[in-house]
Formats: structure tokens, sequence, C-alpha cells
């Protein structure tokens, strides 16, 4: 915008003085200003004033354009030391002016006093006095005024002041650049450090045009994060503004305009530059939102370096008050009490991964979707099998550990929820489903969004949204930024690596499947499992991650009420107080991890067993709330005393199932077992081998001389007839002999047979296991075969402790016991049995020292509470001790109880 004004000749006559007013707007040159009123409802008038009587040097004009053949003009000497002369002088100043002449074009030419009258300093007597203009040329001293200018250039001339100095004033000829090569590079190689510059003309509130000091760079300026109302250039050439986009130029112009400012360069987009413009009285950017003349853009708020969340305040503060360009808002929320728009609800289930199902103080369920994300889905073509029925949790790739991530960290616990929108309801169209209203909300718990975790670690995408639409989350912009490092870190749904897959067989209904599963469940006694849907009150869809299969499961022992079902042809009422228990089921255990046992299953391959939930038992949980009565069928069961003595304490209460329940006079009690005392009978052992899982295998002691003289006649037997190598061909089950590392040969059990090379043995009398080629194995003679001697290594667990899942953990107490038992003698005694292992106690042979409780008290795992009465006393003893280490923040517990939630575990840490 820069240009220059020269006094012009008299041919529209002289003009009787009159002394207007106004402020200083622009300097266009060392001769040549921009005065404006006062604004009364909207920008004010301006006019052009130009200096009579003197003149200065033309300052730079970049080639138009439109003109091929057209070359850059430099300054004139000097011409920039006037132009700036004049912006310090007199910039955003009142100044009063008298018109002496006007041109038939037009243009105006006058004297400039500083200040509201004529007493203030002539500014064009100032200029010649600084050497910084020259009289018109062929003018005659033949008034005061004139005559003070004269006056005032010889003593310029005298001073040898400004263009009257020695040289030829080339120092003073700005060397402008108008376009920057690299304009990435240029941004970076500031390091975001405020660079000195003057703002040479603001095209709307939001773009404006930068010379950058002190090497002249003339760059557009866009501000970050932000967007003013623009003018619309039309075909003509005219230009149409929109609203507001007037008064939010006068706003800018009026702070920025030819001011000295500082800018912090942040990003480039295209030849233009993105930044932040700081002056002394405050930052124009937070300014324009606060007022109501700009709008936040998600393109350029995450370069912003003074942190978006002030640009999203200040932008709610405008809109909360309707201010200018939110005159007409009305908040997504608007229609919401303040007890819906924010609220405490527990988490009952998670839907997919951008879903939950939330239940309020009042009892009432509610579907809560997080905000402005996505979830995984299919991308591109459905290369899913057409027979094959899509199953979403397990075959979208990430979509499993989504929903894993929020069920594992949400399920069960209470979260804060703060409404941010109701997406209104769609009506289906051919590409899109239709989709019911939706209540979009920030979910957060321990301060932790969940939205934000989950987009964190890549198994969430964020939202795009029209500029204009303000349904989104409250918290957006952190939402991008969690993308953006999820992307650069390649984590989940960003990742190149190759996608999870899981391969879950679905065996619930199928007879044949569940008839070959059958004898593997019953084996494995407790297996873990997660809830995955709830029929019933006693009929459950459970996933089993070690198998990796999902089965429907009926509880055992209790007769549930049966609730409605569909039949061809009508609707079967449902029993009473079935919906209750089903209710009762789905707040207890739905998407819960338990453990289950299984027992039998039905002709329609439904296994029935028993489920436990945090130690408890869920059938005797639902007959002890009157939700169930005990089926003949427990009879058989461990369980059976626990049940009638529920069903008993529910029938006194007459509530529910048992509501109209008379007491019948009883002949005979079957009799239940009394608890037994726990036995503690200790027998010596030798500890021979520790295993990763904290299990241990020992030899008796009694029988040790069998079997150090079975080894010893064995190995007389091999020197005589050693095995020829490579003649035997080991199978998996098969009992051998293997040569050990020490040289000698051991009876052992083959366990896999990988390749000859390749030969996974067991150890039978100590319990060590090793890989081996086949040439170092042999057949095992039948003289010294397990029929002889059974195999001496047996393998026990810990009883009452658990063992820790984390890795690091887990290695710490096997080397706690690893130095403390292997390879010594020891006291055991067997406690309970389970399904992999008999689970005993161990004492030292010496101090008879327990050596669980030993580790308890190291804080190296952790007590396993049980409920059996004859337990009590070492239970409450281990407890104690487990107290004690927490306490003094012991190995496990150094970082305090880490059971509790942790915002860390979110995978995000601030």
């Amino acid at each position: 915008m820069a240009s220059s004004a020269q006094s012009g000749g008299s041919s529209g006559g002289p003009l009787v003085p009159t002394v207007q007013r106004g402020i200083v707007k622009m300097v266009l040159s060392g001769c040549a200003i921009i005065v404006r009123g006062q604004p009364r409802g909207g920008p004010p008038p301006e006019r052009q004033i130009n200096l009579s009587n003197i003149r200065a040097g033309n300052l730079a004009r970049r080639a138009a354009a439109a003109q091929p053949d057209a070359k850059d003009t430099p300054d004139e000497p000097w011409a920039f030391p006037a132009r700036e002369f004049l912006r310090k002088k007199l910039i955003g100043k009142e100044v009063c002016f008298t018109i002496e002449n006007k041109t038939p074009q037009g243009r105006e030419y006058g004297m400039i006093y500083l200040g509201k009258d004529t007493n203030g300093e002539n500014i064009a007597e100032s200029l010649v006095a600084e050497g910084l203009a020259t009289r018109r040329e062929g003018m005659r001293a033949n008034n005061p005024e004139q005559n003070r200018l004269s006056e005032c250039e010889e003593q310029a001339k005298a001073a040898k002041k400004g263009m009257w100095s020695d040289g030829n004033g080339s120092h003073t000829i700005r060397d402008l650049k108008y376009t920057i090569e690299n304009p990435r590079h240029f941004v970076d190689s500031h390091h975001q450090k405020p660079v000195n510059a003057i703002i040479e003309h603001v095209r709307d509130g939001s773009v404006v045009r930068a010379l950058l000091l002190p090497d002249y760079y003339l760059v557009t300026v866009m501000l970050s994060g932000i967007k003013c109302p623009t003018f619309r250039r039309e075909a003509d050439g005219s230009e149409t503004p929109e609203p507001f986009a007037a008064e939010a130029k006068f706003f800018t112009e009026s702070r920025l305009l030819q001011r000295d400012v500082q800018i912090i360069l942040e990003s480039c987009h295209n030849q233009n530059v993105l930044g932040t413009i700081l002056h002394p009285n405050g930052n124009i950017t937070e300014l324009l939102l606060k007022e109501g003349f700009a709008r936040c853009v998600d393109w350029s708020i995450a370069v912003y370096t003074r942190g978006a969340e002030k640009l999203r305040a200040a932008e709610r503060f405008a809109k909360e008050r309707r201010l200018r360009i939110w005159r007409d808002y009305v908040a997504p929320t608007a229609n919401l009490d303040q007890k819906d728009k924010q609220f405490v609800a527990k988490v009952m289930q998670v839907l997919n991964a951008d879903a939950i199902v939330v239940k309020l103080n009042s009892g009432d369920y509610k579907t809560i979707h997080l905000s402005s994300i996505r979830p995984p889905r299919l991308e591109g073509e459905n290369t899913q099998d057409k027979n094959k029925k899509l199953r979403p949790l397990y075959d979208i790739p990430y979509m499993f550990e989504a929903r894993e991530f929020l069920r594992k960290k949400l399920i069960g616990k209470k979260v804060n929820v703060t409404v941010d929108y109701i997406r209104a309801a769609s009506p289906a169209t051919e590409t899109v489903p239709a989709f019911s209203e939706r209540t979009c909300a920030t979910v957060t718990i321990g301060g932790i969004n969940i939205a934000e975790a989950l987009v964190s670690k890549g198994l969430a995408t964020v939202i795009r949204y029209r500029q204009d639409d303000d349904q989104r989350s409250s918290h957006y912009d952190e939402l991008l930024a969690a993308e953006a490092r999820a992307i650069k870190n390649g984590k989940g749904l960003h990742s190149k690596k190759e996608v999870p897959i899981h391969r879950v067989a679905d065996i619930s209904g199928d007879t044949q499947k569940a008839k070959q599963f059958l004898p593997f469940l019953q084996r494995a006694g407790r297996s873990e499992a997660v809830v995955e849907y709830v029929f019933s009150g006693s009929r459950l869809k459970l996933y089993l991650p070690k198998e990796t299969c999902l089965i429907t499961f009926l509880l055992a022992g209790i007769e549930c009420p049966r609730g409605a079902r569909n039949l061809p042809g009508l609707v079967q009422e449902g029993e009473p107080f079935s919906e209750e228990a089903t209710l009762f089921t789905k707040e207890l255990v739905l998407q819960r991890e338990v453990e289950v046992e299984v027992e039998s299953m039905d002709k329609a391959g439904n296994f029935i067993g028993w489920l436990h939930i945090d130690g408890a038992n869920l059938s005797v949980l639902l007959v002890e709330h009157a939700l169930s009565k005990v089926h003949f069928t427990a009879e058989r069961s461990s369980y059976y005393k626990s049940l009638l003595s529920a069903e008993e304490a529910a029938k006194q209460k007459k509530e529910k199932v048992w509501a109209h329940y008379v007491e019948q006079p009883v002949d005979e009690v079957p009799p239940v077992p009394e608890e037994k005392e726990r036995s503690a009978t200790y027998k010596p052992v030798f500890v021979t081998e520790i295993t990763d899982d904290l299990h241990f295998y020992v030899q008796d002691v009694e029988t040790g001389t069998q079997l150090e003289k079975l080894m010893e006649n064995m190995r007389n037997d091999i020197a005589s007839h050693p095995p020829v190598e490579g003649s035997y061909a080991p199978r998996r089950g098969e009992f051998c002999i293997a040569k050990f590392v020490d040289g000698e040969w051991y009876r052992a059990r083959v366990e896999k047979v990988e390749s000859p090379a390749k030969v996974h043995v067991f150890y039978i009398d100590y319990g060590n296991r090793e890989i081996l080629p086949s040439t170092r194995l042999g057949a095992l003679p039948p003289a010294f075969s397990t029929r002889v001697l059974p195999a001496q290594a047996t393998e026990y667990a810990f009883a009452f402790i658990q063992v820790p899942q984390d890795e690091d953990a887990r290695t710490d107490a096997v080397d706690s016991v690893v130095r403390d038992i292997q390879n010594t003698q020891c006291l055991l005694n067997v406690e309970h049995l389970s399904a992999s292992c008999p689970h005993v106690t161990l004492q030292f042979a010496d101090s008879k020292g327990d050596v669980g409780l030993g580790l308890v008290k190291e804080g190296l795992v952790m007590v396993e509470v049980r409920k059996e009465k004859q337990f009590q006393k070492v239970i409450t003893e281990y407890l104690n001790a487990q107290e004690s280490a927490k306490s003094a923040r012991l190995n496990l517990w150094r970082y305090g109880d880490f059971r509790a939630d942790d915002a860390d575990e979110f995978g995000y840490s601030r």
C-alpha cells in the first residue's frame, strides 16, 4: 500500500481555509496521510490530505501483476525515513488541518497541525527542518508560511540534515522482498521467536500485510486459529462485505495499522504466513474473538503457540453474550437443564468403541456417545466373505482393542459426563442407515478425557466438521492434538504393521463343537471369561480369552424365572421377576471379568456350571436376592450348603419369588456336612525346580534314596549298553532318557517334536524342561520305567497368594523364591486342590517360616482371599502382612495401591 503524493497546481482554485479535525489512520508517504473521523455505529469516513508546498520522495511500488513487462519501483532516497518520521509522530493521534487547494480530480492539499488547533506543531515545517522534504520547486516566499518553510530548509542545509547530508542517501533505500522462496524454511528459521514488524495494510480483520524488520520482507500474515468475515469479490471487480466484515477490519486497523508490533511466525500456507501479532496493549487474535468479530478455525488453531484453549474460551465468551457474528447463536445444549448437561453416572456397558451405557442416580439408563470421535471401521471395499455374517467387534480391525480399552477402564466405574450436543435423529438413505437421537458428551474419569485417551492410542479417529458446525466436543482441539501424536508415533489405526486378527470361534448352540470342547473345559477347572451378553438372569454369553471362543453358559443349581419369548405366532409372557433377575445379573456381571467352572452341557450345546464374580458365586447371589430358587441338581455340588442357606434367608424375608411363601413343616432336613478343620500335616520335600509362573516341583525326601539307587543302576546299564546315536525316533507323550548338559542321563518325557533337531522334553524326576536334538535322546530301559519308580517331581503352587500379572514383578517374585528355596529341603502342607495342581504352604526346614507369607511381607505378591472358614486364620495373617508391605511401599506397592485407576494407564501422560 506504499504510495506518495506531490503538491499539485492550484487549477481547482484556492479555498477558504477552515480548521477541521481528525485522527491519523495511515501515513501514505512523507507528504500524504489519511485521516478519519470518530466511529458512530460503524467504520468512520476517511479522507486523504496531501501537504501543501512541499515534496517528499516516492516510496517503493511493486509492479502490477497484470502488466508482465512492468518492473518494481524502488524507494527514492530519504522517502522511507520521511514516511517513518510521520508514522511515529502521527499514527493514532488527533490532528487539525486546513484545505488550501483541491484539484478537479478531488485531491486535497493543505496544512496539518499536531493537536486540536493550528497552534500545534506544523508537520510540513518539521519535515523540511529534518531534511526529509523539500519546498516545492518554483515556490516563492511571498507569505509567512512559505517564509518559514524557506527558513527551515536553509537551516536543514546548514546543519546537513537528512537529504542535505553528505552522500547520495542510498543507505536509506530499502531492499524490499515481496516473495519468500521457501516459506516453510523461513518460518522454521525463526524458531517461533518474536520478529519486529510494521503492519502496512489490513485486508480484513484477520489478514494483514506486514513489513518484517530488519530485512524488509513484505509478507501476508494470517492470524493463526481464527477467521474474520471477509470481503467477497464480485464478477465486476467490486467487493461485497460479509456481515461485520467492515467492522472487524476497522477494529484491527484502529489498533494495528502502521503500529510497531512483534509477530510470532507459527506456520505457512502457500506464500502466506500464519502467525500471532503481539502488541503492548494485547493480543489481537484473542480480542477479535472476545468481541465477536471472528470465529475459531480448526485447520490452523493447532499451530497457535499460546494455547488453543484460550481461543476457544474467548469464542465461548462472545457466543454466550451473542456478540456481533454470534447474534443469532443458539448453544447445542441450550434446551437442557444444568443437571442434564453435567452429571456423574456409573458405566454399565461399552457399546463397540464410541458409546457407553450409564446408570444415572435416578436409576435410569442412558446411552452416551463420545463426542467428535469415530470408532474403527472397514475401509475400502468390504472384503468380508458374503456367506459369513459380519461380527464388527472381531472383524473390524482395532474394534476389539478399542472396546477392551474402554471396558477395562470404565466398566463399573463412576464417570463425569459433560453433554456437548444432541445429534438429532436422521432417516435412512441409500448409503447411510437411520440413526436415532444421540446424546454426545465428553466423558472423564480421574481427570482423564476417555475420548482423548482412545484417540491417543490410535483406537479412534477425530471427526472433521464444517467450519460453521458448532456441534462438536468441548475439547475438540485436544482430540486433534492426540490424533496428531498417534499418527506421528504410528499407534493403532495409524500403524504400518499388519492389523491384528481375532479368530474367535462361536460354539454357542453348536452341539458337535460343544461336545468336543466340554472335556477340555471340565479339566481346566476355573477358567477366565468375559460376559459379553446377558440373555436372562441365568443365561449368558461368555468370551473365553485363552481359548478365543464364545459359549452360551447356563448357571447351575438354580431355577431362575423365565423371561418373555417370541414364539412363532405368539408372544410368551415372562414369569414374574424375570426382568428383575435379568437386570440384577446385567448390573453385576455384564462385560466384567469372571471365572467359570463348567460341569456339563445340555442337548442344545449350552454349557452348565458355576460363575464367580469377585469371589462370589452368581447362583448363590440370585438365590440370596430372592430372584431364583435352588434346583434339585445342586445337591451334588459343593455349593449346595451355601445355596440352601441363601434360600432359607430369602424365604424368611418373603420377597420377590418368595412373596407368597408359606412355611411348611419339614420332617427331615438333609444333613449338610460341617466345615472341616484346616489340616496342617507338613512333610519334608526337596525343591528341585521353580517355574516362571511361580509353580515349583519337589521330590519326596522319603523316596529320595530309591531315586538315587535307580539313577545309579540306570547309568551303569547305559554305560554298558550305550544307545546308538540317532536310532531313537521320539514321539509326543513317550518316556525316554535324555542327556542333560552335565553329560549324565536322566528320565524324561517327550512333550513336543518340532523337528529332529528340536525336541521338547520334561525331566520327570526334577521338573525342569529342555529343548534337545534327538541324538541326545534314547529309549527308556523297561527296568527303569515309571512302573518301577513313579516320576519323582511333583508340581505344586503356593496357596493364598496371587502371582503378579506384570512380567517384571513376576520375575522379581520368582527370583526371590529361587534364591530362597531351590535345591533346598523344605516342609510342605497341601491346603486345597485345583484343576492344575495342588495348592500348598511351604516352610523353611530350619526356621519353620512360611515362604508364601514371606513373599507377601516383601510386597512381591498379593493375597488371594478364600471364603472357606478353615482358612480364615491364615488368610488374616496374610492380609495383615500385605497391609504392612503396602504401608512400607515395598516392591509391588512402591507407587501405592496400583489396583486403583491411574491416569498413566490411559496411554497418556501430561
